[in-house]
């Protein structure tokens, strides 16, 4: 059977998934679409991630893709309407996209950008913000916040400030982008991170020494160290999983073989 590689750009609640990966009992958003999908194309077909999401992470712009019967690829808007007919509430395709011969949501994309919410306020505690936001519920230095994202850019071995044992050959990435910013909300802070690649917790991490420098917990000057580090030892806790999103993933124009439909 002839098939085609599409991308779907979806949006997650991480709140009641053990993270995007497949595992042998909890629940994940991979199997969850991957479900989905053996119903519209009649066989099993596997589905791959662009960024693997922890348990309780959330995503606006997950990129997925997997090999489509020739009959969906056809039709990518018709796709999408099943594909959000027969998901979970949680999960929600925003665009499918057809694809080149070859195209794999992780290896081929050349870019990450992930958002952190943290809320200064005493109403982060509410209900309807708690699961998706740090409910830190207290001022923060920013120019402590925004010394220390300034240091990030460039290329830097992230084993200081990664999760220990980390499935990978190496622990060097490249920072384009890394900033904090007034929410729209008023409500709080936003840390913007964009990167050729990321490491298991490396945000949460990044979020979490940033925090205790910008509340007086541990000196500016530790965080340069962080990032020369050989192990993640002096690293503060990461933060809270629920205040962080993948927002976007970027590929390169040509691994398109079409425009988006929505």
């Amino acid at each position: 059977m002839t098939s085609r590689p599409l991308l779907a750009v979806i949006q997650y609640d991480g709140g009641g998934f053990a993270g995007w990966q497949r595992q042998p009992v909890d629940r994940t958003v991979q199997a969850e679409f991957e479900a989905v999908l053996e119903r519209l194309m009649g066989r099993r077909t596997p589905a791959t991630g662009a960024g693997r999401t922890d348990t309780g992470v959330h995503a606006l712009g997950q990129g997925v893709s997997f090999q489509s019967s020739e009959r969906w690829a056809s039709q990518p808007a018709d796709l999408r309407r099943a594909l959000n007919a027969l998901l979970p509430r949680e999960i929600w395709v925003e665009r499918v996209h057809l694809m080149r011969p070859g195209f794999d949501a992780r290896r081929s994309a050349t870019a990450r950008r992930y958002r952190y919410l943290i809320g200064t306020d005493e109403a982060a505690a509410s209900p309807f913000r708690r699961p998706y936001e740090w409910a830190l519920g207290q001022p923060l230095d920013v120019r402590a916040l925004e010394s220390a994202a300034a240091a990030l850019v460039g290329e830097h071995s992230f084993r200081g400030l990664a999760a220990a044992g980390a499935n990978t050959t190496h622990y060097r990435c490249r920072v384009a982008l890394a900033h904090w910013a007034p929410r729209a909300d008023g409500a709080g802070l936003r840390f913007t991170v964009e990167a050729d690649r990321f490491l298991h917790h490396m945000v949460r991490f990044i979020v979490g020494t940033m925090v205790d420098i910008a509340l007086g917990r541990r000196p500016p000057d530790d965080f340069p160290r962080l990032l020369a580090a050989n192990d993640n030892l002096a690293a503060s806790p990461p933060a809270p999983p629920q205040g962080l999103y993948l927002e976007a993933v970027q590929y390169p124009p040509e691994l398109f073989a079409e425009e988006s439909t929505s």
